[in-house]
């Protein structure tokens, strides 16, 4: 994917460099890049599913200590 910025006319350099740096951030390529830094082996099914039911399960757990008032969260401020 390129991508082009161009200077015009009475711009100075400060600016060019600002546009561009916003258009590879809107246009994804940096995510796409440090996506892509480190190769991942892709997980078999099963491997996919206990981690999908280990997320679930973390997220019920933090549910529950919300409700009762054990998060550390509400004592020190979020951060």
């Amino acid at each position: 994917m390129a991508l082009k910025v161009e200077k015009k006319e009475r711009e100075n350099t400060q600016s060019v460099v600002r546009r561009f740096s916003r258009a590879i951030k809107n246009s994804g390529i940096l995510k796409e890049a440090r996506k892509r830094r480190f190769f991942q082996r892709s997980l078999n099914d099963r491997s996919r599913k206990i981690a999908a039911l280990r997320r679930i399960k973390a997220g019920q757990e933090y549910e529950r200590k919300e409700k009762l008032g054990l998060n550390k969260s509400h004592f020190f401020g979020s951060r």
